[in-house]
């Protein structure tokens, strides 16, 4: 289980060192990161890849092990800031399709950005003593980690009703070879659903994780890989990405399952 976890970590960090690779092989941030506004200042480049290299930084020190719970906590809060005050008030200002739930999507995926640092900070339960002058940041983004699994379900609740709000469309991401796609497309919202609500109220906490952390991987493997080998540089190399955010996701999920202090003692 211990291996698992620390698997867990790692996916977390390739997640977040691929998005920034990415955002440096294309000059630009992925949508997942900063919404699309129009960044095309004088040096806005060099700001691209400045976060990047910091996002690589922090996903190497998770990999790596090193000073790990405290930059995922400052990861987790860059996420959650760029949530806050770049994806909201795009959305809400710019994006004049804002009422339909499909235009979140890049949003809800910072969410859970944000909520996977909590996560994974918190999955150190048995790390140790608290550092001598502590920086006052690390102690506040700290009371933030029982909020990560909350900003992950979240996201996998509305990915859920998604699901059933555009059934059509969800309905054509089902590989070719498998039959019943709309069947498929149907089970898969209302297990999104259904997991993300019992992680929210801590309802078979264990049970609902760890199914959500296999039914992403499995749609990692069968979905997502084979869609960012066909089509690696379509839009900037989106698909490439949905198949590191998967890979992340699925991690995250079994962290809320097995990495969290209330977990590990239930």
């Amino acid at each position: 289980m211990e291996r698992l976890i620390k698997a867990s970590r790692i996916s977390y960090g390739i997640m977040i060192a691929a998005l920034a690779v990415q955002q440096i092989i294309y000059t630009s941030f992925r949508p997942v990161i900063l919404p699309p506004w129009n960044l095309s200042f004088a040096g806005s480049a060099i700001f691209v890849y400045l976060l990047s290299i910091l996002f690589i930084a922090g996903a190497i020190a998770i990999i790596f092990n090193k000073r790990a719970k405290e930059v995922s906590l400052i990861l987790g809060g860059i996420f959650l800031l760029l949530f806050i005050f770049c994806q909201l008030p795009y959305e809400l200002i710019a994006d004049a399709n804002y009422k339909h739930l499909g235009v979140w999507t890049s949003p809800l995926k910072e969410l859970v950005l944000a909520g996977g640092g909590f996560i994974v900070a918190g999955s150190f339960w048995a790390a140790p003593k608290k550092i001598q002058n502590e920086p006052a940041v690390i102690g506040l983004l700290e009371k933030l980690i029982p909020f990560g699994g909350i900003f992950f379900s979240i996201t996998m609740v509305i990915f859920g009703i998604d699901h059933f709000l555009y059934p059509e469309f969800v309905a054509t991401l089902v590989p070719d070879w498998i039959p019943g796609h709309l069947f498929w497309t149907y089970f898969a919202g209302v297990a999104l659903i259904g997991s993300g609500v019992a992680i929210i109220i801590n309802v078979k906490l264990k049970l609902s994780a760890t199914l959500l952390a296999l039914m992403i991987f499995i749609w990692f493997i069968i979905l997502h890989i084979p869609r960012g080998i066909a089509d690696p540089n379509g839009l900037q190399g989106n698909e490439v990405s949905s198949v590191f955010e998967a890979f992340g996701f699925s991690g995250i999920a079994y962290l809320i399952a097995y990495g969290q202090v209330s977990s590990r003692k239930s």
